[in-house]
């Protein structure tokens, strides 16, 4: 299943991609499951970033490997595709575009998931919605609102 999230920002692309950095990242972590970072490599291709989720009751661990990153005049882009993965997600594929929009930017979150159950993945669809969009107010904040 595919979500796909545009957040239209005031600097430029290229300000933009560059501020995706550890700060950043914990900036983004949503309220629920409290979310604690393990490790932060950067957005480069081979870099791993890890995280703990904590519901509460149980901890789970969530391993996302960057497999690829590109920069041009018009937009740039890294890609984290998931190694371990908490239940009951089965396949991550988080593409974090960055495209120029005249003097601003937009920022996209497309994301392919998937629970290998497609009724499932539909009941965590409007969850997976629910928690980027939280993102688009923080973005907004931080890059300046359009």
């Amino acid at each position: 299943m595919q979500l796909h999230l545009r957040t239209y920002v005031q600097q430029d692309f290229l300000s933009v991609f560059n501020a995706f950095d550890e700060q950043l990242f914990q900036k983004l972590s949503p309220p629920y499951p409290k979310m604690q970072l393990l490790r932060f490599d950067g957005s480069e291709p081979g870099d791993v970033v890890e995280v703990e989720l904590q519901t509460g009751i149980k901890s789970f661990r969530w391993t996302s490997l960057i497999i690829d990153r590109k920069v041009t005049e018009t937009e740039a882009y890294f890609i984290d595709e998931g190694q371990v993965l908490p239940p009951p997600l089965r396949r991550w594929h988080h593409k974090h575009l960055i495209t120029k929009n005249g003097s601003g930017a937009v920022i996209h979150d497309i994301i392919t998931f998937s629970t290998g159950f497609a009724p499932l993945d539909a009941l965590l669809y409007p969850l997976m919605l629910a928690q980027f969009s939280m993102r688009k107010p923080i973005y907004r904040k931080v890059f300046g609102k359009v």
